[in-house]
């Protein structure tokens, strides 16, 4: 597992600039379009989110999370999602020559990959943690995600020794030719953190047609 530490990434940083949120949703849409595994009990694929679980329910001037003040950068170093089962290492991911992001290598079924053209988890901004859902042996690190739901837990263990709690206020699946970008990764002047993987429907021809977010805004730091 590859990592960065801040000052490799600051001077990243400097060197260019951050990724636009327009050309990360289309990174997403092509850098984590995986194979599922076609056999055996993975058959009928993993869970897609609930319709009562989409954003658009969340009642107006919800603000959950809003009032705990955003962290400081620090590098993520492992995420757990209780309810799924999740407890994961997290490696820096980035641009590849091409300029797409580079996903987790597919072979490590318990692996995520933080974004590092978007803020870390905890600071104020959008932040991103995206994994594979499966490979070619079966279910990979965020192959439950889709099961999750309002006031589920997102935790992200930092290199700081701070562990910056997310609750959960949406999980949507969505088409991979009409990706909502803005909709997607706006923060509203609040920490949130975005979880991505793939999902909808699955073909041999084009793998995942869509990708399941879970939406999630910072509520506890321990």
């Amino acid at each position: 597992m590859s990592a960065f530490e801040p000052a490799e990434i600051e001077e990243e940083e400097r060197r260019k600039k951050r990724a636009p949120w327009g050309v990360l949703a289309l990174v997403l849409l092509t850098g984590l379009a995986l194979i599922r595994n076609g056999s055996g009990e993975f058959d009928m694929g993993p869970p897609q989110p609930a319709v009562a679980a989409a954003t658009e329910s969340q009642a107006p001037g919800d603000t959950v999370g809003g009032s705990v003040t955003p962290l400081p950068y620090s590098v993520p170093g492992r995420v757990r999602i209780p309810a799924i089962q999740v407890d994961a290492p997290v490696m820096a991911v980035g641009l590849d020559t091409d300029g797409w992001i580079d996903a987790p290598p597919p072979e490590d079924p318990n692996l995520a990959g933080w974004f590092t053209g978007g803020v870390t988890p905890g600071e104020k901004g959008t932040a991103v943690v995206v994994g594979h859902v499966d490979n070619h042996q079966g279910p990979t690190v965020f192959y439950g995600l889709g099961a999750l739901k309002k006031g589920d837990h997102v935790e992200i263990e930092r290199k700081d020794g701070k562990t910056a709690k997310f609750e959960i206020y949406g999980v949507e699946v969505f088409a991979k030719n009409d990706f909502p970008g803005d909709r997607v990764y706006n923060s509203k002047g609040t920490s949130e953190l975005r979880v991505i993987t793939c999902g909808g429907g699955f073909t041999q021809q084009d793998g995942y047609d869509g990708n399941v977010v879970v939406f999630a805004r910072l509520a506890e730091v321990r």
